[in-house]
């Protein structure tokens, strides 16, 4: 089967992104659900001088992580979230580079259930539905807006005063950044 190139561009962009959409539409806003964080204090502003870590589970029911990690020079960001305590595991056709479980969650005996769409369970073999995935964030200095990340968690890399996000996004699109801490 051939791909247009376009089509091609964008399927390409939303795997490094950690995305499972198509490439059929661009994501529509829609608010994942509230949590409060855990961790330190250090919410998403100039008060972590080395890189922040922000994971919201949104529908999958755990607390929110906000925690700044010590760093001086470039760390990866993968190396970033695991000194945060959180653990993530990529899928069995494209490894680390996009992020299939936060902690274990979805579980692979977890039911997914998102408004509209049937219920499923997340093997983490193949990229996950369009409607229910973790998309991958970075924040390149603390008074700037979060953006998708441009490429995968296996390759990523935060400085100094920059932040990474994980959000497990669920419905027709996702909210423009993560939660700032409580």
């Amino acid at each position: 089967m051939r791909i247009p190139l376009l089509s091609a561009a964008v399927i390409g962009a939303l795997l490094l992104s950690g995305c499972a959409a198509g490439a059929d539409a661009a994501p529509e806003p829609s608010t994942p659900a509230a949590s409060s964080a855990a961790g330190s204090d250090s919410g998403t502003d100039a008060s972590c001088s080395g890189v922040e870590v922000v994971v919201d589970f949104g529908i999958l029911d755990s607390p929110s992580v906000t925690e700044c990690i010590d760093a001086s020079a470039p760390i990866a960001s993968a190396d970033a979230i695991a000194a945060a305590g959180v653990a993530t595991e990529g899928n069995a056709d494209y490894g680390d580079a996009v992020v299939c479980r936060v902690d274990g969650r979805p579980a692979a005996d977890e039911t997914v259930t998102v408004p509209g769409e049937a219920p499923f369970t997340e093997p983490c073999s193949a990229m996950s539905p369009a409607y229910a995935f973790w998309a991958l964030w970075v924040k390149p200095a603390p008074e700037a807006d979060w953006e998708f990340a441009m490429e995968g968690l296996a390759t990523l890399k935060s400085e100094p005063g920059q932040s990474v996000g994980l959000v497990y996004t669920t419905g027709s699109g996702t909210e423009p950044q993560p939660p700032a801490a409580d």
